[in-house]
């Protein structure tokens, strides 16, 4: 497997290229969650798509446990007050990715203040995959939709790998405790 390939398994390149499709009805709820949880409006009753013992991977942090990424997402909405998703196209999955997946490419406008102009626009890929139970067991963010760094990458995707789990841990113990209201 090339080493620029995303966690769809595709280049950049391949995954923006793919098309769009609608949800099926087993996927609305998951969808529903995930945009309440980009928006910054993730509610106790969001993070009931995650199975106990999820995993949530993005460029900052790698959060282990349901608990683990309710945190990293009540610690968003701590940080920005608001967010708008301008872009969100679920995505066909390509011949090698099971049904299971989900794959969204979306565009997130992140406001510090809501009355203020946008922070920052992100671009990212979002792989979920769930079990038979449709609850999802793996969540990665990769922003433009290029490879996040894992221990499979060397030595520096493995202090990169470590970075993000402490990262994730002082978000869980200090931001993300309760839900805005």
């Amino acid at each position: 497997m090339s080493s620029k390939v995303n966690a769809s398994g595709l280049t950049p390149e391949q995954s923006k290229a793919l098309k769009e499709r609608s949800a099926e009805p087993s996927e609305q709820k998951i969808i529903a969650a995930i945009k309440e949880m980009y928006e910054c409006k993730a509610q106790e009753s969001t993070f009931s798509i995650y199975a106990d013992s999820a995993v949530f991977h993005d460029p900052i942090g790698i959060a282990q446990g349901k608990g683990s990424i309710r945190a990293q997402f009540i610690g968003l909405a701590k940080i920005f007050e608001k967010a708008d998703i301008p872009k969100f196209r679920i995505l066909e999955n390509p011949p090698n990715l099971d049904k299971s997946t989900i794959l969204i490419d979306q565009d997130v406008v992140y406001y510090r203040k809501a009355a203020s102009d946008p922070t920052k626009t992100v671009n990212s890929l979002l792989t979920i995959k769930t079990d038979s139970n449709r609850l999802v067991t793996s969540h990665t963010e990769e922003w433009n939709h290029s490879k996040e760094t894992t221990s499979d990458d060397g030595f520096f995707g493995m202090l990169n790998e470590q970075r993000k789990k402490i990262t994730a841990g002082v978000t869980d113990m200090f931001v993300g405790k309760e839900p805005k209201n």
